[in-house]
C-alpha cells in the first residue's frame, strides 16, 4: 500500500480516520480512499521535513479536510443518480468478530437514515454535524479539524440542526441492541412466511420504506409510506428471492439490526436494515441492491439486476 511505510505509526488511526470519511460521504469505497489519502499526505509531510507534533489532530484535520472538498464533487454525482440515493452499508455479523478494523469505531449514529438525512447539508455543515453529533467531538476540536472558529461552529450546527429539522436538544435516533436484534429475527420470519396482516401489526402507521437500486438492479423507484403497501412489497419481495433459492443472514447494518440476502450461490443479492420506533415497530426500512455498493461484501449476484430489452 502506497504510503504505509511512512505512516505505520499512523495505522491505528485508521478506524477513527474511515468513520470520520465514511459519515461525510456515506461511501465505502470513497472513505477508505479518503484514508488512504490522508496517509499520503502524512508521508509527504514528513518527507518535506515538516514537524507533525500531534499525529491525531494531524490525521483527523487532514481526512476531514479532504472529506468537504470531495463532497463538492459528490453532490454531482448525487443530482444524476437513478432512483434514491442511499449509503452503501456497512455489515457486520455477529458470528465474524474479526471483520475489517476500518468499521470498529463507527457508531449507531452513522445509520441509514442519518447519512440520508444529512445530504440536506453542505459540506462544512456536514463536517461539522458529523464530527459533533455523531462522532462527539467538543467544538475546540471542531473549530480546528473544520478550519473555522469556535463561535462558527457553533453557528454552522445550529444552522445544520434548523434545516434538518431537529431541536436544540434532540437527540439522534437510538438503537436498542439485543432486543432490536430478536425484533428484526421475528420481522423477517413473519415476512418471509407471508402473514401480511400479523407483519402490518409489526409496521409503524408512519413507517417508510426506502430501495436503491441505482439504475442497475430490481429496486422500488421512490420511498412508499403506506404501511399496507410496505408489507405488501416486502412479503413479494421475499417469496421472489426465495424462489431464487436465497438465505437471509443477520447482521448489523450501519449499526442497526437488518440482513444480507445471498442467492444460491453466496453471492450477495441486497442488503436491508431496519429502524424502530419506541413502541417496537418497524419505522424505517432501508433496502441496498445497486451492486455498486455492495462489491466491498463480497462476489455480488446478477440474478436481481435489471435487464436490457434485446432489439
Amino acid at each position: 500500500m502506497a504510503g504505509s511505510a511512512g505512516a505505520a505509526d499512523a495505522v491505528g488511526y485508521r478506524p477513527l480516520l474511515f468513520s470520520i470519511a465514511y459519515g461525510m460521504t456515506g461511501s465505502v469505497g470513497d472513505a477508505e480512499d479518503l484514508v488512504q489519502d490522508t496517509f499520503l499526505n502524512l508521508t509527504r509531510a514528513r518527507r518535506s521535513g515538516t514537524a507533525i507534533t500531534n499525529l491525531k489532530a494531524y490525521l483527523t484535520t487532514s481526512v476531514t479536510r479532504l472529506g468537504i472538498n470531495h463532497l463538492d464533487s459528490a453532490r454531482v454525482r448525487r443530482e444524476t443518480y437513478v432512483g434514491q440515493w442511499l449509503p452503501e452499508p456497512v455489515v457486520a455479523f455477529a458470528d465474524r468478530p474479526d471483520g475489517p478494523a476500518e468499521h470498529a469505531e463507527l457508531t449507531d449514529a452513522l445509520s441509514m437514515a442519518f447519512l440520508v438525512m444529512l445530504e440536506a447539508l453542505s459540506p462544512v455543515e456536514r463536517a461539522v454535524f458529523v464530527l459533533r453529533e455523531a462522532l462527539g467531538y467538543g467544538y475546540p476540536e471542531v473549530a480546528e479539524l473544520t478550519g473555522k472558529s469556535e463561535a462558527n461552529c457553533r453557528q454552522i450546527l445550529t444552522r445544520a440542526r434548523k434545516r434538518l429539522a431537529l431541536g436544540a436538544d434532540a437527540p439522534l435516533p437510538p438503537t436498542r441492541r439485543a432486543e432490536g436484534d430478536e425484533l428484526a429475527r421475528r420481522f423477517f420470519e413473519v415476512a418471509a412466511g407471508g402473514d401480511l396482516e400479523e407483519l402490518l401489526g409489526m409496521l409503524a402507521p408512519d413507517v417508510v420504506l426506502h430501495g436503491d437500486g441505482g439504475g442497475k438492479a430490481q429496486a422500488i423507484g421512490r420511498s412508499v409510506d403506506n404501511p399496507r403497501q410496505v408489507a405488501q412489497l416486502l412479503v413479494s419481495g421475499l417469496r421472489r428471492i426465495a424462489v431464487l433459492g436465497a438465505s437471509l443472514v443477520p447482521a448489523r447494518v450501519n449499526g442497526r439490526p437488518g440482513v444480507v440476502a445471498y442467492d444460491g450461490e453466496g453471492r450477495v443479492l441486497n442488503v436491508v436494515a431496519l429502524d424502530f420506533a419506541a413502541d417496537g415497530t418497524v419505522r424505517e426500512i432501508h433496502a441496498v441492491a445497486n451492486p455498486d455498493k455492495l462489491g466491498h461484501l463480497g462476489e455480488v449476484s446478477d440474478l436481481g439486476l435489471r435487464r436490457t430489452r434485446q432489439r
